[in-house]
């Protein structure tokens, strides 16, 4: 048997965020919206704002997402929710402010820190959330997932629980149209990466398996084009869709080897998410290949890099090549060119490996993973 699990309600396509005012109003009396310092200066808050006052929701907002968050960002979210007596959440911007709504809505009712949930499937009943993203990436407004980050013990924290799914999922390219094009691409990059990683994990399944596949033409289509025109609204809305499609696959069939060595370098180096995806995409997704050449194969011939006629270790390579390609249109630095200092980074090496395999994404990878391959892997990096 299988499940599938999406958010309650879904809210998308043109003037999705207009449309959504009478579902945000069934969720309660007053909201913390949780979002950061740019997104509050933009359009788009203001027509939440407006929303709200018309609906006649009372708000408090939080800014202190002020990067990828940590325990601390978390703490001083979960204050101000209990100071404003607030009783729903609403995040609006990109995944962290998303992903700390999350949190936060874990700690108002479950007490304790943060940290206290790692490694545990988080049951405790959340107040009722909306997410509203403005970039396409991350798929956390339809995910079970949180990453925080244990500022003590530098390493992100994979959370999770079904409760932690958005009661309902705002998504419209529109609001994604102020991304800068770095942002544009590190963000559809993580969601080629929950597509592909899904796709290709041991935990796939046939309703992920046509998501998935969907996602990565989507991307394949629109990316390059968001990435050289930001305006190209149906671009941006291609791949809003795409992001969504991502996130619910990686809900139910979760994702890998890249995501599980991705948030060390994240933790340690403060690589943006997506970034340290993209960085290691095409190598981990070369070394896993040899495990379902069927499948990486399906996916060359969705995209059309493999011809109908191509084997499926023909199919498959090329798919791989076509990885590669797209970071490197999208101009995705390598670890050196980002200034991570390479002594450094071998010096924390083994500590990265022993984290990765301990988030267990690596293990969902279609072949066995060792951690002599995760530090082989790390070493390909320079």
């Amino acid at each position: 048997m299988s499940e599938f699990i999406t958010p309650k309600k879904i809210i998308y396509g043109d003037n999705a965020l207009a449309l959504s005012g009478k579902y945000i109003a069934e969720l309660g009396k007053k909201a913390l919206i949780v979002t950061g310092k740019i997104v509050v200066t933009l359009d788009i808050f203001k027509q939440l704002t407006d929303i709200l006052d018309s609906e006649g929701i009372k708000y408090a907002v939080f800014t202190g997402i002020t990067g990828e968050p940590t325990d601390t960002m978390i703490n001083k979210g979960v204050e101000v929710y209990k100071k404003e007596d607030c009783d729903f959440l609403i995040g609006i911007g990109g995944g962290s402010p998303l992903d700390s709504m999350k949190a936060i809505g874990a700690l108002v009712t479950g007490g304790g820190k943060i940290s206290d949930y790692m490694g545990k499937v988080i049951e405790t009943h959340l107040p009722p959330m909306a997410a509203i993203p403005t970039t396409a990436g991350t798929g956390s407004e339809a995910t079970q997932f949180t990453v925080i980050t244990d500022s003590e013990k530098d390493i992100k924290m994979l959370l999770k629980g079904t409760v932690l799914i958005p009661d309902i999922a705002v998504v419209d390219g529109e609001l994604t149209k102020s991304s800068p094009k770095g942002i544009t691409a590190s963000t559809a990059l993580d969601a080629l990466t929950h597509a592909v990683e899904a796709y290709t994990s041991k935990k796939a399944q046939p309703l992920t398996d046509s998501y998935c596949i969907s996602a990565v033409r989507k991307i394949f289509k629109y990316l390059p084009r968001a990435y050289k025109n930001g305006d190209d609204i149906e671009a941006r809305n291609g791949l809003a869709i795409a992001a969504l499609q991502a996130g619910i696959c990686i809900n139910n069939s979760s994702v890998t080897i890249v995501h599980g060595m991705s948030r060390p370098i994240g933790a340690l180096f403060h690589v943006a998410h997506g970034t340290s995806n993209a960085m290691l995409l095409e190598k981990c997704m070369a070394f896993a290949v040899d495990g379902a050449y069927d499948k990486f194969a399906d996916l060359g011939r969705a995209i059309g890099t493999a011809k109908a006629s191509d084997d499926d270790k023909t199919a498959a390579e090329k798919f791989i090549a076509a990885l590669g390609d797209i970071c490197r249109i999208c101009e995705i630095p390598t670890l050196e060119e980002y200034g991570i200092d390479k002594d450094k980074f071998f010096e924390v090496m083994d500590k990265m490996a022993t984290d990765a395999l301990a988030s267990g994404s690596p293990s969902n990878t279609i072949k066995e993973v060792t951690k002599e391959d995760i530090l082989d892997l790390y070493k390909s990096l320079w």
